[in-house]
């Protein structure tokens, strides 16, 4: 298991969210200069981040087992008679309780990866339906706004984390900030069946972000292992809207490096490092900020401006934050 201070978890969470921000640009330059599709962009986002935590695996053991550290703490046996557990030893020794770590750690990886992948396809695939349905600004509202919700309410009920009154108003002011962003430009287009998908989508990023939160596996392995899985369930998707990007082809493949590494394998390395130490729902507020770091983007690099109640939508959804991750490191060991 990875160590982290809350600290530290913070920052990583912080990170994640300002790099998952520029994954949206990242993706829509993509579209425009190599003509995918949104679930071809997703397959190569995921294609191209693990091969990223793969090589850096290779070079540097990110994310390899740690196999030593289950032993820290173990004692060894001392046992005065037969154990039949222990195969005919007279004592355990380093050998058998190795290969039970070995075993419980490919055991747990395996079933960890593949719900965290499934998860991960579902909620990419969902997210870009609620656009297609409803348009962005109600797609990023409601999913990033209801993942929270379905954070707070499954943290409570699986993981025992409770927020306090002033947790709950940090939230509460969250989300109004969220929607005041992302909805100040009032274009927004609602469709039952755009805020399904929507729903969907929150509820798949909540599943990852509570099933990662419970876990003792090294975070880089099981993000590797994510992409792999998420991009074997696009794949037979993926050709329909073409699979190889057209136009310069320099530019397409920089593109789709800079997406697999920056907003997929260094975000959501850091993003399942951070939820070591930080309670699930502290993370999926903090990871509201991302839409914040889209809009500065977009000021920046395409000229867009903001709207007043955008503005302050902003500055409303960083205080909130802000608070909660004051409350987090001030409180490690009582209800936020």
């Amino acid at each position: 298991m990875t160590h982290v201070s809350v600290r530290r978890g913070l920052l990583y969470v912080s990170i994640a969210a300002t790099a998952w921000g520029t994954g949206g640009a990242a993706g829509a330059l993509l579209h425009q200069t190599g003509g995918l599709g949104p679930v071809a962009v997703s397959f190569w986002r995921f294609a191209a981040g693990a091969a990223v935590l793969l090589l850096a695996r290779l070079l540097f053991g990110l994310g390899a087992p740690r196999h030593a550290e289950p032993l820290t703490n173990v004692q060894p046996a001392r046992h005065t008679r037969r154990d039949p557990a222990l195969s005919g030893s007279r004592h355990a020794g380093p050998r058998p309780v190795l290969r039970r770590a070995r075993l419980a750690w490919r055991g747990s990886m395996l079933g960890r990866v593949l719900v965290t992948g499934v998860a991960m396809a579902v909620y990419q695939t969902a997210y870009f339906a609620a656009i297609a349905e409803s348009g962005l600004a109600v797609a990023t509202v409601v999913t990033i706004g209801a993942t929270p919700v379905l954070v707070a309410a499954g943290g409570r009920l699986l993981l025992g984390e409770r927020l306090s009154p002033a947790g709950l108003g940090a939230v509460a002011i969250a989300l109004t900030g969220l929607a005041m962003l992302t909805l100040g430009d009032g274009s927004a287009a609602f469709s039952a069946a755009g805020v399904g998908w929507a729903l969907l989508s929150a509820a798949g990023y909540a599943g990852v972000t509570l099933f990662n939160r419970a876990s003792a596996d090294e975070p880089y392995a099981t993000a590797t292992g994510g992409f792999v899985v998420g991009g074997l369930c696009l794949l037979p998707v993926a050709p329909a809207q073409g699979l190889l990007p057209s136009g310069d082809p320099l530019v397409s493949w920089a593109v789709v490096v800079y997406l697999g590494t920056v907003p997929t394998a260094l975000a959501y390395g850091l993003f399942f490092t951070g939820l070591v130490a930080v309670r699930a729902t502290t993370a999926a507020v903090i990871s509201l900020v991302e839409p914040v770091g889209a809009a500065i983007l977009g000021i920046l690099l395409l000229g867009e401006r903001l709207t007043p109640a955008a503005a302050c939508g902003s500055v409303l959804l960083l205080g909130a934050v802000a608070l909660l991750a004051l409350k987090e490191r001030g409180q490690v060991a009582t209800p936020v």
